[in-house]
């Protein structure tokens, strides 16, 4: 889909298109560089406001996975007119606004046009040092990846639509899902580290393997060290299974082996597609105390070791372990 753009790449731009990164990031001078993304989705919750909640805190998260810090935001509207009625997009927008003042930005301006679908989103604009980006190859080999908030939610979004999620499983689903990952962000820069992503579509399949292959690396997952939301086990069981998860494995499914003893889901798990997931930093070994250490104190939601970056050898490019060791 992208092999007919124009590759025209000026110095400046320090990330770009070529390495699947959460951002473009174009440096303005030696000590500051602006972050830019968008991303916007149609609802995968019934409420309006919370809806506008996970989409804004989705679309910031990849200012925060670059190493960024977010300074405004422009509003991208999808309305069915003959079939919403525009207090329905208030609502989504003041859910978007809510977040938006939690990460400490406005909602600036915006676009919005009469669509077939519901759909909202934003275009976020952040900054970062240049020596202190997040990149989603630069990881080295013995680095432990460590997840901060607990997947499922593609199989608990797809049980909101089939009207099967308990109220417990939604509260749980709109906690995670409007969680802003700015704490491992920052906690990362802190920590100097200098490769991270954040855990959307492709789930953390794809996107751990997007970290190993970027840095020419491989890479063992422990599969019962990923921390899953409450009520994802038992919707994943039942059945609900969205489509992008058989597409994901589909594509990263052959570059893994998968060890004889995983849990019979482990599969569907790994590529559950993530709504506004959390992050995974890839920490040197000597730091991953830690760092996991600081993760909790300042609240984030999981600070879970899942695997190791290792050199590439002849197998797989992942393997899933069942643990460590």
């Amino acid at each position: 889909m992208l092999a007919k753009l124009p590759r025209m790449v000026p110095p400046e731009l320090l990330v770009g298109i070529a390495s699947s990164d959460d951002a473009a990031v174009y440096r303005l001078r030696d000590d500051l560089a602006v972050v830019q993304t968008l991303d916007f989705f149609m609802p995968v919750v019934d409420d309006p406001r919370d809806y506008g909640r996970i989409a804004a805190a989705n679309s910031i998260s990849d200012v925060y996975a670059m190493g960024g810090r977010p300074i405004l935001a422009l509003a991208i509207v999808g309305l069915p007119l003959k079939k919403i009625a525009p207090e329905v997009m208030g609502e989504v927008l003041a859910g978007g606004a809510e977040i938006c003042t939690e990460a400490g930005i406005p909602i600036a301006g915006g676009h919005s046009i009469d669509d077939e679908e519901m759909k909202f989103g934003l275009s976020v604009t952040g900054v970062v040092h240049p020596d202190r980006i997040l990149r989603n190859d630069r990881g080295a080999a013995g680095d432990v990846l460590i997840l901060t908030k607990p997947v499922g939610s593609g199989s608990l979004a797809s049980a909101v639509k089939r009207g099967s999620i308990s109220e417990a499983d939604y509260a749980e689903l709109v906690r995670v899902a409007t969680f802003l990952n700015r704490i491992p962000s920052e906690v990362a820069v802190e920590a100097g580290l200098r490769c991270a992503t954040d855990v959307t579509g492709f789930g953390v399949l794809g996107h751990t393997h997007e970290v190993a292959a970027g840095s020419n690396l491989g890479l063992d997952l422990w599969f019962d060290r990923v921390p899953l939301m409450a009520g994802a086990h038992a919707s994943i069981a039942a059945g609900v299974v969205p489509g992008a998860t058989g597409r994901n494995l589909a594509y990263y499914g052959p570059s893994a082996a998968w060890d004889d003893d995983l849990d019979p889901l482990a599969k569907l798990i790994l590529a559950d597609p993530q709504t506004s997931g959390g992050m995974v930093l890839a920490v040197p070994e000597a730091q991953v105390d830690a760092v996991v250490a600081r993760l909790k104190e300042r609240g984030a939601l999981a600070a879970a070791p899942i695997g190791q970056l290792r050199p590439l050898d002849d197998g797989p490019r992942i393997r899933v372990r069942r643990s460590q060791g």
